[in-house]
């Protein structure tokens, strides 16, 4: 299904029944991602499936990859299918978009989970800085061989859009950011997951739930010194930034989370 949203024609998919929860994927990805654990997560929920702008059948349009403007494509999204109040949860870019549409329609957003997702540019590993560098059209010839663009060349509106795609990834990875001051005092209940082994060190992580309140003090006998925003943070075992999205274990940690 589409939904003509803030200028752009985006494709959805709902799965199961309950409390809505829109998920969305990493880079380079589509909403297929997370057919592994869809199961456990329609379980306790409608999980709506959102392919982001130039992703999987939602073709790009003439701006950014940027994770704000990608909020705000969720946002109007929300209104478009009348949600009360959904969860959105996101991995990797879809942790990104997930955090900043819980920080920008703080009231239209019920709880948030972004796993994999890094508010500051310097906080990834130099090699990784160093890999997403060389992200541009000249990679495409190379990754045809590649699960990705099989299956972006499988679903998408315009599969020549490919090379176009890798140009806007890597223009997007190359911008230094800081987004502190858009998550410092996040009012929307958040929980912020990563692997043990993730691009970033488990410190980052950390940092960002001390924004948010967390780890500043004992959290007391019945949780009165946790964060007064009920934020959450899970470090995640034996896991990379490339198996989380799909571990059932992000889908366990998500499912207690929004059903806490």
């Amino acid at each position: 299904m589409y939904a003509q949203v803030n200028g752009i024609n985006l494709y959805y998919e709902a799965h199961g029944a309950g409390r809505p929860m829109i998920l969305l994927h990493g880079g380079l990805m589509s909403g297929e991602m997370f057919a592994p654990i869809l199961p456990a997560l329609t379980e306790h929920h409608q999980v709506i499936t959102v392919d982001l702008q130039g992703h999987g059948r939602t073709a790009d349009i003439d701006r950014p990859l940027d994770v704000r403007l990608m909020a705000d494509d969720i946002g109007a999204l929300i209104d478009h299918l009348d949600l009360e109040h959904p969860d959105v949860v996101g991995y990797s870019l879809g942790g990104g978009v997930a955090l900043h549409t819980g920080a920008r329609y703080p009231d239209r957003v019920r709880r948030v989970v972004a796993a994999s997702a890094y508010i500051r540019s310097d906080a990834v590993y130099p090699e990784i800085r160093a890999q997403q560098g060389q992200v541009n059209a000249a990679a495409a010839e190379f990754m045809k061989t590649t699960p990705m663009y099989e299956a972006y060349a499988r679903v998408a509106p315009r599969p020549e859009d490919f090379p176009r795609l890798l140009d806007k990834i890597g223009a997007s990875m190359a911008v230094d950011y800081d987004f502190t001051e858009d998550v410092r005092g996040l009012r929307v209940p958040t929980l912020i997951a990563a692997a043990d082994a993730d691009m970033a060190p488990p410190s980052h992580f950390v940092e960002i739930f001390a924004l948010l309140d967390g780890g500043l003090r004992d959290g007391g006998w019945t949780g009165e010194g946790r964060p007064a925003g009920g934020h959450a943070l899970a470090i995640l075992p034996g896991l990379t930034h490339y198996d989380l999205g799909i571990s059932p274990l992000f889908a366990a940690v998500t499912v207690a989370f929004l059903t806490a």
